[in-house]
């Protein structure tokens, strides 16, 4: 096979693309805020999106990138409409219908079906004035006529490249406004590594019974018997008022047993930790893994948002690795 540089065939790609994106970047306007207030002022309808072909295959992304911030939206097939589908569109939605020509034939009952509803609005993101779409849209998005990459300028790859970023400038201008953030999208993305980034201390720290408390007059012959119990290699000490005094770790035992012969006779202040690190339940635990690291330890108290050296809560290097936390 003979040799051939397509690495340059790729960057002329990229460029005319890039050039698609600044004609986009300058051909915002007014309509654009217009079709973000319209989103969020749906609240008591859908925001539905429609399209054709590579179109199509865009609107279907939008949607999804929409749900995954905080407004909820789906994709309807158009062919699928002109059977029995346009019952799922219906008053006080929002219909997005996305076509570069604003001609495709599928859309057209689509469209009739809008503007025969009043309380649909329907915004266009299409980039010929003269057509169907842009005439018969209540908020027009008009993109502009960009060159296609490769040769002819026949594949579809400038023009679904500006479709999609409008697409992701309306997700995102929506999901500032609503102030919408890590806590709020960790609930939609549960799973994956992106779900394991965004897990807190909360989410995995150890709660009410499985704490291991101890009191800190305990005498450690019954401390070791509690850690061997708990299997989880710490013990909390508190005081009289439940308030947390200190930390004991199976290796502080260790090396204590081997300095003093009576440790069993000991009480549990005497060789406790004072002081134990603590960390609120809102910090992310790849932020708890990385003070575990810092520090030197395995365990981490979580502590009361009100209450003064109260732990409400336990997390262990072993549940953040468990939760593929790294």
């Amino acid at each position: 096979m003979k040799k051939n540089n397509f690495t340059n065939i790729a960057r002329e790609v990229i460029e005319t693309e890039i050039q698609s994106l600044r004609l986009l970047k300058k051909s915002l306007g007014s309509s654009f805020n217009k079709a973000v207030e319209a989103i969020l002022n749906c609240k008591n309808g859908k925001v539905i999106i429609s399209g054709v072909g590579k179109s199509g295959i865009i609107a279907k992304k939008i949607s999804s990138t929409l749900s995954s911030v905080g407004t909820p939206s789906f994709f309807v097939d158009a062919s699928s409409c002109s059977h029995g589908d346009l019952g799922q569109i219906s008053s006080n939605d929002v219909l997005i219908l996305i076509s570069f020509s604003g001609e495709t034939l599928e859309l057209k009952n689509i469209i009739q079906y809008a503007n025969r509803n009043k309380k649909i609005t329907l915004i266009g993101i299409v980039s010929k004035k003269n057509s169907i779409l842009y005439k018969a849209s209540d908020i027009k998005l008009l993109i502009p006529e960009v060159k296609e990459a490769g040769p002819g300028s026949i594949v579809p790859t400038s023009s679904t490249i500006i479709q999609l970023s409008m697409g992701d400038a309306l997700a995102i201008a929506t999901m500032k406004y609503k102030k919408f953030g890590k806590t709020d999208f960790k609930k939609f993305h549960p799973s994956g590594s992106l779900g394991a980034k965004l897990k807190t201390v909360e989410d995995l720290m150890l709660t009410g019974s499985k704490i291991p408390f101890i009191h800190e007059n305990l005498k450690m012959k019954n401390a070791l018997k509690i850690i061997s119990k708990k299997k989880l290699g710490v013990l909390i000490a508190r005081n009289k008022n439940n308030k947390t005094t200190g930390i004991i770790t199976d290796g502080q035992i260790r090396r204590s047993s081997q300095k003093n012969d009576e440790l069993k006779n000991l009480k549990v202040k005497e060789i406790m930790t004072k002081n134990p690190v603590s960390v609120s339940q809102e910090m992310l635990a790849a932020k708890a893994l990385a003070l575990m690291n810092e520090k030197k330890i395995t365990s981490l108290c979580v502590k009361d948002k009100k209450i003064k050296n109260k732990t409400i809560g336990v997390i262990h290097i072993h549940n953040i690795l468990e939760a593929n936390v790294y």
